[in-house]
């Protein structure tokens, strides 16, 4: 936060495929201004200005981006460029096709970058990015940001580091203008510190709640304690209603376990390998995804509400996500987890007083 006239002025911030906004709370949290948030998903966006309040939301197609017309729409100068670019091109998960035309959004990421010229930027992507294409595609994006004049560090950091009650894992660019590169901050939890599933979500029912409904009993952890505050409710814990039989099969996988604890002749009723994984309830929770019903929580035989998988990902109670269940399943799903991009916009802020 630099200081005009006396006045403290908090950097400006626009944040590219922005989603719901994981990023962009990080920030805020942090002493950051967020000017816009920048995507094609209207439901995402809708998300996103309710939570940011004073934020412009743009739909955009970030391949086809006109900076000198955004800037038209933005209206201000902007410090930091922050986004993540869709990572389904790059994850592993994927067929990982150096052709695929979604490794190619990072180039209106760059091009953006270029035309504002901010004293920095975050990048956000999947750790295969790194190796993707034998290291193409991260020598490219090094190469591209290099030419514009910024020097770029990037890591591969674990959320569960920083107080995110997920083992989620992704690769981070930092990128400075001038020649002095980011160096990352250090992990804020180590092995024997880290937030565990049930001390993320054993506060909230077994049944839906309807919005605004009360809390059924104190915080059971300090974690719950911090993602209650400001909150005057519970929003977004509506359950999936599951048939007898899959019921029936998850009451058979223990804390912790996956199909593997399942009788062999239910091994192949789903053809994925994470199928039928409960979470554990004394570590940190495997990466949540955008809703596809083969992860269930460590006691109750169901899948994580949208408000479980939100406190997973360490959005705050009182964030509240808007559209249909099935959207706001894939909204906390694609999005940062707000904790860790809080680390990182604290640790930035030292590079933007100098």
């Amino acid at each position: 936060m630099t200081r005009v006239n006396n006045v403290s002025v908090k950097p400006t911030v626009i944040d590219l495929f922005s989603g719901c906004g994981g990023l962009s709370k990080g920030f805020i949290d942090a002493g950051y201004e967020i000017v816009a948030g920048l995507d094609n998903w209207e439901d995402a966006l809708e998300t996103f200005v309710f939570n940011h309040p004073g934020a412009k939301k743009i739909k955009i197609d970030l391949a086809k981006v006109v900076p000198r017309e955004l800037e038209k729409k933005i209206g201000k100068r902007i410090d930091v460029v922050i986004g993540g670019p869709p990572c389904q091109g790059f994850s592993i998960s994927g067929k990982r096709n150096p052709d695929d035309p979604r490794n190619l959004l990072y180039r209106g990421f760059v091009k953006t970058v270029a035309y504002f010229k901010p004293k920095a930027f975050l990048l956000e992507n999947v750790p295969n990015l790194v190796s993707m294409n034998d290291g193409k595609v991260k020598d490219e994006i090094l190469r591209e940001f290099k030419n514009i004049g910024y020097a770029v560090n990037y890591k591969i950091l674990l959320a569960s580091d920083y107080g995110v009650p997920q083992n989620r894992r992704r690769v981070v660019f930092v990128g400075i203008r001038g020649e002095k590169g980011f160096e990352f901050p250090r992990a804020t939890n180590d092995n024997l510190n880290k937030v565990s599933s049930k001390m993320a979500i054993s506060d909230l029912p077994q049944q839906s709640v309807e919005d605004g409904g009360n809390y059924p009993s104190p915080p059971k952890s300090n974690y719950q304690e911090e993602m209650r505050k400001k909150s005057t409710g519970i929003f977004n814990h509506q359950i999936t209603i599951h048939t007898p039989r899959t019921i029936e099969i998850i009451s058979q996988v223990p804390d912790g376990g996956n199909y593997k604890n399942l009788s062999e002749d239910l091994h192949h009723t789903r053809k994925v390998n994470i199928a039928w994984t409960r979470l554990n309830s004394k570590l940190p929770s495997f990466t949540i995804d955008t809703g596809h019903n083969h992860h269930f929580h460590y006691c109750f035989n169901r899948v994580p509400t949208a408000r479980e998988s939100a406190r997973i990902q360490s959005f705050p109670d009182n964030f509240i996500f808007l559209g249909g269940k099935t959207s706001q399943l894939k909204q906390i799903g694609n999005a940062v987890p707000p904790r860790m991009a809080n680390v990182l916009a604290k640790e930035l802020l030292n590079y933007l007083k100098e």
